[in-house]
């Protein structure tokens, strides 16, 4: 697989199937090697990957990432090698172990501690039946990683991690725990707004379904951050650590950091500047030349 040093990281599911793959083949043709689809309560991300990869030619379909408790492990390992086996070099597999409220509240799911539940979880994948006829090289497993001992467990037991709402601080941190070998891929959001006011009211309409997350919380205090940044809908610190906002030269720079401070791959998640669902389409197309 060669994956570039950077993709794109969006929600699709407010685009037909159509758009979303007339999507898929604007983000190829920009020269980005990677598009990840996250998993929450929309679409089925493994089935999208099917239909992407049938539509588009180099583009690598990632997961960014898939609920763990969404499917058993004889389920994911079935997934893993279909894919392997009909997307070869252009499949990446991301898991995560999800929210509480996602998995308690909306699944059903008893929520158990995330770092054994992984670990038994990649175990169980990997000695799961399968009788399929086997791919010639199996895809990438990244895991959703934040803190050291789930970094260190991407490491360890699949090949890298797909860490979001993090900073180039925690990408710098990341690879120290990681060693050099596994893959780290961190997500960055970006809005192209230079008036402050606008950039903070944009971020903060993004990050409102994140920031009261223990998860994520948690995380961010281990960098300085602490209760209070995260009430009212973020400090302006703490919207201004996770979401580049600015010009081009500046969201260029804070991908550039990622990629200095450690990162292979950059996942960048960029939002409209009139508040609609989707990509701004524009940005994305300037920042591939810019990070070609």
């Amino acid at each position: 697989m060669e994956l570039g040093k950077i993709g794109v990281w969006t929600w699709l599911d407010h685009l037909s199937a159509e758009e979303t793959a007339a999507f898929a083949q604007r983000v190829e043709s920009w020269g980005y090697s990677a598009l990840w689809i996250p998993e929450a309560v929309g679409r089925d991300p493994f089935s999208l990957i099917g239909y992407l990869a049938a539509r588009t030619e180099r583009l690598i379909l990632a997961t960014g990432i898939a609920n763990i408790y969404a499917r058993d492990p004889m389920a994911t390992k079935a997934i893993w090698k279909t894919l392997s086996e009909i997307a070869p070099g252009r499949f990446i597999l991301g898991l995560g172990v999800s929210h509480h409220h996602l998995v308690s509240g909306q699944r059903g799911h008893e929520y158990k501690k995330p770092l054994s539940t992984m670990r038994t979880y990649l175990e169980a994948v990997d000695q799961a039946l399968y009788l399929g006829k086997p791919p010639e090289e199996d895809a990438p497993i990244v895991l959703g990683a934040l803190r050291d001992k789930m970094l260190a467990l991407s490491a360890s037991a699949a090949q890298g991690a797909h860490p979001y709402l993090t900073t180039p601080e925690h990408t710098r941190r990341a690879r120290g725990v990681m060693g050099s070998e596994a893959l780290l891929c961190p997500e960055q959001m970006v809005i192209a707004e230079t008036d402050p006011a606008k950039a903070r009211e944009i971020a903060r309409g993004a990050l409102k379904m994140y920031i009261r997350l223990p998860n994520y919380q948690n995380n961010l205090k281990q960098f300085d951050f602490t209760d209070a940044d995260f009430e009212d809908g973020g400090s302006d610190r703490l919207v201004d650590a996770i979401v580049c906002w600015g010009d081009a030269d500046k969201i260029e720079g804070q991908v550039r950091a990622h990629l200095d401070a450690g990162a292979d791959h950059v996942c960048i998640q960029s939002f409209r500047t009139d508040g609609a669902p989707g990509s701004d389409e524009a940005l994305l197309e300037e920042l591939a030349r810019r990070l070609a």
